[in-house]
């Protein structure tokens, strides 16, 4: 049973690597849930103090997610639109561009949603569009090391325990 429960924390753990560039998937806190699970085998044991740190990272990213691509639009003059047109993008993006509309659909997104808002001025749209791209980029990178981080902590926490497990 500890051996399916690895495999389980470990692809809960890869799930929230790709979590990191979706919108709709937590990566940290999916990556956290992974770490959770190897705690509940025999071989590892529980440590609450960790779990509890870890989680709390994971909340604290999952806050800073909404607010950072928010202070990023609002920096250069975007509204609600260019943000919500932003998520759309990505997910557009990734569905008919694949890895290219990580970085284009966002972008595309927000300067059409601001265009949507007021399509008379298209340069204030378009630096809206670049301040929600790059609050985009600065919340996914968090995303990202923090859920590289819990890959790190999980392989850790494995090997101490390997002796055990096998």
């Amino acid at each position: 049973m500890d051996i399916a429960l690895i495999i389980i924390g470990f692809l809960f753990c890869l799930l929230g690597l790709v979590g990191s560039f979706l919108p709709v998937l937590p990566g940290p806190f999916t990556s956290w849930i992974g770490l959770l699970i190897i705690h509940f085998t025999d071989a590892i044991p529980q440590n609450w103090t960790f779990l509890g740190i870890t989680l709390g990272i994971s909340i604290v990213v999952w806050i800073l997610d909404y607010i950072v691509p928010a202070l990023g639009t609002k920096r250069f003059g975007g509204t609600k639109y260019g943000m919500i047109g932003s998520s759309l993008g990505l997910i557009i993006g990734i569905i008919f561009m694949g890895p290219f509309g990580i970085i284009i659909g966002p972008f595309a997104g927000a300067f059409i949603g601001e265009l949507i808002k007021d399509s008379s001025e298209s340069s204030k749209a378009l630096k809206a569009a670049f301040g929600s791209f790059i609050g985009f980029l600065a919340g996914t990178f968090l995303k990202f090391i923090v859920s590289v981080g819990f890959l790190i902590f999980f392989f850790v926490k494995v090997w101490e325990s390997w002796g055990e497990l096998f």
